[in-house]
């Protein structure tokens, strides 16, 4: 039996592992305020938790990607799946803020394969048209696992204690790991793929893509001193913190800045997730939309969407100018839904600029980038908030963000159309 359009069940697939994979990292920032209470923990140090999952994460990221692009997607997904749900699950176990720290570290490590793992995914699956709608569909699952966190966390604060929400979570991720090794396969060995949808599948990639002989691989040195690479590494750096501070830090400005109850967060708090949920699907069709009616190429159309995400995020820059709360949830809601909107777009500007050999790596190094930006940015954060608020740092991720899609826009060059890179580069790359 064939399964129509199963390419689209695959990338359901790839989301739902994305959704176990917020839900573990944003279920902390929402049991946070009962968590600091029972175990005692200031701001200061729930900052360097944050900080804790974030360093172990970005270090991660591109070993995360070299070892998907070395051993397969089905089965590095799978793994990593495992060890992030068990580190979420044992955080409930976590008597102080340095064993919670601990506990996040671990889970940052693990969790560091999701986004390489998803981009290589969709380039596996997905023909070069329809890849930023792909990413655009699995990335939603950043979005939901945020959205789901609040409720989940307030139900089980209302049913037990905190610790309840990291237990489900991590049991929902192992019930995942195993429905992932039993469903995922390459088109080329699935069978379950009909013959004309392979075939339009592989035939719309491109060479890099679709080529299984010959297909070359830069070392991480020559991606490292590549253009490519800073084309994509330098907006992670600057967009990274946005999302991020969202992450981290909602919940709490909700509860000290705009002071709203545990029921009002439980209400509330995941409104901004919905709106990058949005972001995250209308960015991905925004793409094909700009190349066909602006008559502008596919690559261009990536970074014309990754501007109007960056623009976009003018609006939570503002929140310091309303008085209402919710008006300031308002602007946030705009706030995801423009970062996941530009976020999207990046990824796809990768997908496009690196081989299939070079995809999860390439991902992971910019990753990588992007959080350690977010590292330092949360750290200053955790420091500066008690000093200057909220509203100035909304106004910096603003303008990191917009200087974040002037870089795209000078250094992101398409593959067909970017200058020979110089020869200590070129000799880095190696023949698979």
């Amino acid at each position: 039996m064939k399964i129509k359009g199963i390419r689209w069940w695959m990338v359901s697939l790839v989301a739902a592992g994305l959704i176990i994979n917020y839900l573990a990292r944003n279920t902390l920032s929402v049991a946070a305020p009962t968590l600091m209470k029972d175990l005692n923990i200031t701001t200061g140090q729930y900052a360097n938790v944050v900080v804790a999952w974030q360093l172990c994460y970005a270090f991660m990221q591109p070993v995360a990607g070299f070892v998907l692009d070395t051993v397969g997607t089905k089965l590095g997904f799978a793994v990593f799946a495992l060890a992030w749900s068990l580190a979420c699950a044992a955080a409930a176990w976590s008597t102080g803020w340095r064993s919670l720290a601990f506990f996040r570290g671990v889970l940052g490590i693990a969790e560091a394969a999701g986004i390489p793992a998803g981009v290589k995914a969709t380039s596996e699956w997905f023909p070069a048209k329809e890849r930023s709608v792909a990413i655009g569909w699995f990335n939603i699952g950043s979005s939901i696992g945020a959205l789901l966190a609040p409720p989940l966390v307030v139900w089980a604060l209302l049913h037990g204690e905190w610790q309840l929400a990291f237990v489900i979570v991590g049991v929902a991720g192992i019930v995942w790991s195993v429905l992932w090794m039993a469903l995922y396969k390459h088109p080329r060995q699935q069978k379950l793929l009909g013959d004309a949808e392979r075939d339009y599948i592989l035939s719309g990639q491109e060479a890099k893509h679709s080529d299984d002989v010959g297909a070359v691989k830069r070392s991480r040195f020559a991606m490292l001193g590549s253009r490519d690479f800073w084309a994509i590494g330098i907006p992670r750096i600057l967009s990274e913190p946005a999302w991020q501070t969202f992450n981290a830090w909602i919940p709490l400005y909700m509860m000290t800045e705009r002071h709203m109850n545990l029921k009002e967060v439980a209400l509330y708090a995941w409104m901004p997730f919905l709106a990058a949920d949005i972001g995250c699907v209308l960015g991905g069709y925004l793409s094909p939309l700009f190349h066909k009616y602006a008559k502008v190429s596919l690559f261009t159309s990536r970074k014309l969407v990754f501007v109007v995400g960056a623009l976009c995020m003018i609006g939570p820059a503002c929140v310091g100018l309303v008085a209402s709360p919710y008006a300031a949830v308002a602007l946030l809601c705009v706030g995801g839904f423009a970062h996941q909107t530009l976020s999207g777009a990046l990824y796809a500007i990768t997908s496009d600029m690196f081989g299939k050999n070079e995809v999860a790596t390439a991902t992971g190094m910019g990753g990588m980038a992007g959080y350690l930006g977010a590292a330092a940015f949360t750290a200053l954060f955790g420091v500066l908030v008690t000093r200057i608020g909220y509203s100035p740092l909304f106004v910096v991720l603003a303008v990191f963000d917009i200087v974040a899609a002037g870089v795209v826009c000078l250094l992101a060059k398409s593959p067909e159309k970017a200058p020979p890179e110089p020869h200590w580069v070129a000799a880095g790359a190696v023949a698979k």
